[in-house]
């Protein structure tokens, strides 16, 4: 369930839309002023690893699939 993060044109107000999925319809609206007229904005990421493992190392992984290129990014730390 992505989450798309919109700015609103008219106030500067950061608004988040979860679509569930993709056929789902979703009035883009801002929140705070109710203007229409937004721009998507790119979602910053964050993620931590802890000290304590052994293997602290970002490790990658790049092949080639139907689309292009794919690639996989191990990242030490804790695991659900």
């Amino acid at each position: 369930m992505p989450i798309y993060e919109f700015k609103c044109v008219n106030c500067n107000e950061l608004n988040e839309f979860l679509l569930v999925n993709k056929d789902e319809e979703v009035e883009l609206k801002c929140r705070k002023c109710n203007s229409f007229e937004l721009e998507r904005v790119m979602s910053a990421t964050h993620y931590a690893t802890g000290t304590s493992e052994k293997n602290t190392q970002v490790s990658s992984q790049t092949r080639t699939c139907g689309s292009g290129t794919c690639s996989t990014y191990d990242i030490p730390g804790h695991c659900r």
